[in-house]
């Protein structure tokens, strides 16, 4: 007899949206107050630009360091002043809805760590049309083997992802790291505003260029295969999970994140939900420049508690 999952995946609430409602709930540039969907756009990749220009300028690092011989498959890695290779790592993946966005636009967060002495690298991975999203989350899964396997002394891999970057790094939670000939020292996990459960996705232009069946959405599915495999913690139990997103995302983009939460805590992990005031899907990133921003601060508390 087959095993039911939670009443939300055998009946989810997302079905009983129109197409044109679902086109809207998963456009985030839709949902933003301060600006206007393609200024909102324009300015988040302005933002981003600047922002990895200003952290390549005045900070130590190592660009375009390759993890593996695909073209996209590069690693930029910025360093506190002081040089050691026993320090936390905070290892980042842009959005885009796996077909824009790239790490030389996401370097945002890289002042604010470093100056508290942590590591940052940034990954590239192939996105849509000519990356499929198989493809993005081996590729991911092998830039944390990379990371741990330069830097063995680390004192933590914090992985982190925005978006889309946030689905890449909730697959990890599923790696068989065996495969890759390493176990990496991750201490927690920074899902922001994120996508966990791809089948509706199959229903908005956003599967254009992924071109996603059914089958590929429900394998790349963190939300359908962590619900299936309840007690599969190949990161270790003292692992946290901070599920966080911003008030102003859409209600589907609350829906993820709160579910996800829930399927994180039924499978046994250390799970927060963090819903931050006042921030949209790209403020929620655009403000990781800043020091004093909270998700920064969150960032630093869970590094340095930790340590």
């Amino acid at each position: 007899m087959a095993v039911l999952g939670p009443a939300s995946l055998r009946d989810p609430s997302w079905k009983k949206l129109t197409p044109e409602e679902l086109e809207n709930q998963y456009s985030p540039s839709r949902w933003v107050v301060r600006l206007g969907p393609e200024e909102a756009l324009r300015t988040y990749s302005e933002m981003g630009v600047q922002a990895t220009a200003r952290a390549r300028a005045t900070r130590r690092s190592q660009l375009h360091v390759p993890y593996g011989a695909g073209e996209a498959e590069k690693v930029d890695l910025y360093f506190p002043e002081e040089v050691s290779e026993a320090v936390p790592v905070f290892l980042f993946l842009h959005g885009g809805y796996w077909q824009s966005g790239s790490k030389d636009e996401s370097a945002f967060m890289v002042s604010p760590l470093t100056a508290w002495g942590v590591a940052v690298a940034i990954v590239g991975y192939d996105i849509a049309p000519k990356g499929t999203l198989d493809l993005m989350v081996n590729q991911v899964a092998r830039s944390v083997a990379f990371v741990q396997k330069r830097y063995p002394s680390n004192q933590g891999i914090y992985l982190c992802g925005h978006s889309a970057g946030a689905h890449l790094a909730a697959m990890m939670l599923l790696t068989d790291w065996t495969k890759h000939g390493v176990t990496p020292n991750l201490k927690a996990f920074f899902l922001v505003s994120g996508v966990y459960d791809l089948e509706p996705l199959l229903h908005t232009s956003q599967n254009a260029p992924l071109q996603l069946t059914l089958e590929d959405a429900l394998r790349n599915s963190p939300q359908q295969q962590l619900a299936a495999t309840a007690g599969w913690q190949p990161a270790g139990p003292a692992c946290r999970v901070l599920v966080i997103l911003g008030q102003h995302d859409s209600p589907e983009f609350h829906r993820q994140s709160q579910e996800f939460y829930q399927t994180l805590c039924r499978g046994g992990w250390t799970a927060s939900l963090e819903e931050l005031q006042d921030v949209d899907h790209f403020e929620i990133v655009e403000n990781l420049a800043r020091e004093d921003d909270a998700l920064t601060q969150m960032i630093l508390k869970t590094i340095f508690q930790k340590l």
